[in-house]
């Protein structure tokens, strides 16, 4: 498998955690050690993986409540062989937002290591 495939899937995994709520699919692609960040109020807010785990757990999915897909590759710049950029766009319920997620390929294949996110827009709820 060529290392594109494997850096795609991995990003259809973190889409598909995100749209049902699975952890089991969250851990796959999140490193242990990861941390969000964010500064939309201003401020920087920095929240370790344990944190945003809960918020996933807890979270209405949007395929329960059949909201159609919204998630697109904006951008892959690629840093060596193992380790990448990526910008996404994905909507979760009426919040539409951009990430970058810096990802790194070891023996367990791509992890998210980190994830920059900011809230891009509100749209009608589904």
């Amino acid at each position: 498998m060529s290392r594109n495939t494997e850096l795609l899937s991995a990003i259809q995994i973190y889409f598909d955690a995100l749209y049902t709520c699975d952890l089991a699919l969250f851990d796959r692609v999140f490193h242990p050690a990861c941390s969000l960040f964010d500064a939309d109020e201003g401020a920087i807010v920095v929240d370790p993986i344990a944190a945003y785990r809960q918020v996933i757990a807890k979270r209405i999915s949007p395929s329960s409540c059949s909201q159609p897909r919204e998630d697109d590759i904006i951008l892959i710049d690629w840093l060596s062989d193992a380790s990448a950029t990526v910008k996404v766009r994905l909507r979760i319920h009426e919040n539409v937002f951009i990430d970058h997620l810096c990802l790194v390929k070891d023996k367990d294949g791509w992890r998210i290591v980190a994830k920059i996110w900011h809230l891009e827009r509100k749209t009608a709820a589904v």
